[in-house]
């Protein structure tokens, strides 16, 4: 599967665009209304194809739900159905079921088979109307389905999901490294490398709290706050973009170098109350799924050793583990041996060894690497 993202020409008729998202999130929360009330009385999720009956019936007497393609709402009660799925198996575990949105925070709605025809060049027939996006590069594949999603600043994009599958074959050189997360450098190589992370979100605070505190300060329904809201918009997107391209450049970077992999496995929420707005900012989930999909399209292998291996508190060099290691201590003299390590190098090497043994490409032996804290 590949997804093309596309941005629509400015024109009044994308009107007509934001018009079919607001009441697709209309027949989305008269949806939730209905599962809730079911819910409250028997205990269990309303059925799918009972509920697309009922809103199919109510579509033929309300003109402004027919704004919304029929497959676009079979595709809002598939979305409820599965996340009422992982709600009844994972409840125990915390997870929520579906609740309303409002309508400035609905976004999308999906077509699958029909709605919508490709013209010739860069146009879209979505309904009646004609729609002009600028096309970056071609589409491969037999297209499944074409989601319109708007941004915060009112802006139009399309995204296209295609079957197509890149089946080249990549050459290997199997060469390996493990790398180590940190809060100092974003990543410590086996290698002897560091990559420091440019902190994006840090660097622009000045001008994000200068934009919110603009926006907060004018009066609410304004023109001002509206067009604060949008320059405060426009910060945060400079940002993410910012950093998303930094971390699609990285992820390309070191698949071009190594083959395989090797990752501590994280725990990011007690990271993120640990240190709070620094972990978000250096987003090493966005990186590792970024990391995983490119990894998947060359053929390269991404690999993560157990959480509670002690990587940073064993020595690299005789296998001696600490009893204690505090997070304030950045280097270390082995008491075993004598080897003194850099906390983040140490670990990285550790990973290495501990993650070409998991997949038999390495000589240390299992009994080694079964070690724990």
């Amino acid at each position: 599967m590949k997804t093309y993202k596309f941005k629509l020409y400015q024109h009044k008729r994308n009107k007509h665009l934001h018009r079919s998202i607001n009441a697709a999130g209309n027949i989305y929360n008269h949806c939730i209304a209905l599962h809730k009330r079911f819910y409250r009385m028997f205990g269990k999720s309303l059925n799918k194809n009972k509920l697309q009956k009922h809103i199919a019936k109510l579509r033929r007497k309300n003109e402004y739900w027919q704004q919304v393609n029929a497959q676009a709402v079979q595709d809002i009660t598939d979305r409820i159905e599965r996340a009422y799925d992982l709600f009844f198996k994972y409840h125990s575990k915390g997870v929520r079921p579906p609740n309303f949105r409002k309508r400035i925070k609905y976004k999308s709605f999906t077509l699958k088979q029909n709605g919508y025809k490709f013209l010739d060049e860069n146009k879209i027939r979505i309904g009646k109307l004609v729609y002009r996006f600028w096309k970056s590069r071609d589409i491969e594949g037999k297209i499944k389905t074409v989601t319109i999603k708007r941004s915060p600043l009112g802006e139009v994009f399309m995204f296209v999901v295609t079957d197509y599958v890149d089946f080249g074959v990549k050459a290997m050189s199997g060469k390996g490294a493990g790398f180590d997360f940190g809060l100092n450098n974003f990543l410590t190589c086996s290698d002897g490398t560091n990559i420091d992370s440019p902190l994006f979100l840090k660097q622009s605070l000045k001008k994000l709290r200068l934009a919110s505190r603009n926006h907060s300060t004018r009066k609410k329904g304004s023109k001002g706050r509206e067009k604060a809201r949008k320059n405060l918009v426009r910060v945060h997107e400079k940002v993410t973009n910012r950093r998303t391209d930094w971390l699609w450049k990285l992820a390309h970077e070191l698949t071009d170098k190594f083959d395989y992999l090797y990752f501590e496995t994280l725990n990011l929420k007690g990271m993120q109350r640990l240190w709070g707005r620094k972990i978000g900012d250096l987003a090493f989930s966005e990186f590792m799924k970024i990391l995983e999909y490119v990894a998947e399209k060359k053929g390269k292998i991404v690999s993560y050793i157990d959480q509670w291996y002690p990587s940073s508190k064993t020595c690299s060099e005789c296998d001696h583990v600490l009893d204690k290691l505090s997070l304030c201590t950045r280097y270390w003299t082995c008491p075993n041996c004598g080897t003194k390590h850099g906390r983040d190098e140490n670990a990285s090497v550790n990973i290495l060894r501990v993650g070409t043994s998991t997949l038999r490409l390495g000589d240390v032996s299992l009994s080694q690497i079964a070690i724990s804290a």
